[in-house]
């Protein structure tokens, strides 16, 4: 008798283990080897976010405090372009009002540790950065734009919320990380529950969210891309053009092209080179092979 071939939903359930082995080896297990390897020094990104957002949870408790929080880090819409721009990187650790705080601490420091061990530090930062910031200008735009075009915009109210908290910044890492390192589970998870918190609660951090889902969708399609060939290529204006070396010269050269003093010039093969003393015949034996003849 054949064997028969696998059905519809054993096809399924393997390709769904395959799938989930092959995202566990790449989003947790190598960067776990990595960080094994570097030691602590693979925690410095997620233990300053986390250390920042308990820092400024614990300073806004007191009403004083409160008021240097948001002097520092507090981002709303109505706010001056460059002030919002200069608060925004403090903002991503003043904790949002409206969200438990010890809840979000876990998911923080597993974005950025995942992502220091993954891409790096710098990718780290200008990932979260840049999702953050997109979410910042684009409330900034839906807000302009106004309630009543094409349910893009938002009321003017939305321009006194207080806009903080490194949720952004989180799901941001998420998305990116699970478009570089090719992760579907990992970013439906991450995509969908972004788009349910948008449908449930329709806010202004759930517009944020998306837009920083989008953000980093971008960026990720982005990564390893060549530089476009009319693109000059930055480090080439840092190197400097290696000119010929040219020889050297003892002295300046005299009337005719002959050398100056105290310059030496090169023998020429082509002139006759006059013998020397030794190789002369002395005149005293002349005269005695004249005498004895």
């Amino acid at each position: 008798m054949r064997d028969r071939a696998p059905g519809l939903p054993a096809r399924v359930g393997a390709f769904v283990l395959r799938t989930l082995r092959n995202e566990g080896r790449t989003i947790f297990v190598d960067p776990v080897r990595r960080l094994l390897g570097r030691g602590p020094a693979g925690l410095l990104l997620a233990g300053v976010a986390v250390g920042g957002v308990i820092f400024f949870h614990a300073l806004a408790q007191r009403p004083a405090g409160a008021d240097v929080v948001r002097a520092v880090g507090g981002v709303q819409g109505d706010l001056p372009l460059w002030l919002a721009l200069l608060r925004t990187p403090v903002s991503l650790y003043v904790p949002a009002l409206d969200l438990p705080v010890w809840a979000g601490i876990t998911q923080l420091f597993l974005a950025f540790a995942l992502a220091e061990n993954s891409l790096g530090r710098a990718r780290t930062l200008a990932v979260a950065y840049a999702t953050t910031l997109a979410g910042t200008l684009t409330a900034r735009v839906m807000i302009m734009a106004g309630p009543d075009r094409w349910g893009f915009g938002l009321p003017p109210e939305a321009g006194q919320v207080l806009d903080t908290g490194p949720s952004a910044a989180v799901v941001g890492l998420f998305t990116y990380i699970s478009v570089v390192r090719r992760a579907p589970v990992v970013f439906l998870l991450t995509g969908g529950s972004m788009v349910w918190e948008s449908i449930a609660k329709p806010n202004l951090a759930g517009r944020e969210h998306l837009v920083a889902v989008a953000a980093a969708i971008v960026l990720g399609l982005l990564h390893g891309r060549r530089r476009p060939a009319w693109l000059p290529d930055p480090r080439g204006l840092l190197r400097r053009t290696k000119r010929p070396k040219r020889p050297k010269r003892s002295g300046p050269a005299g009337p005719g092209g002959a050398a100056g003093p105290g310059s030496v010039a090169a023998p020429d093969s082509a002139a006759p080179v006059a013998p020397s003393a030794a190789e002369m015949p002395s005149p005293r034996a002349d005269a005695r092979v004249n005498m004895d003849i």
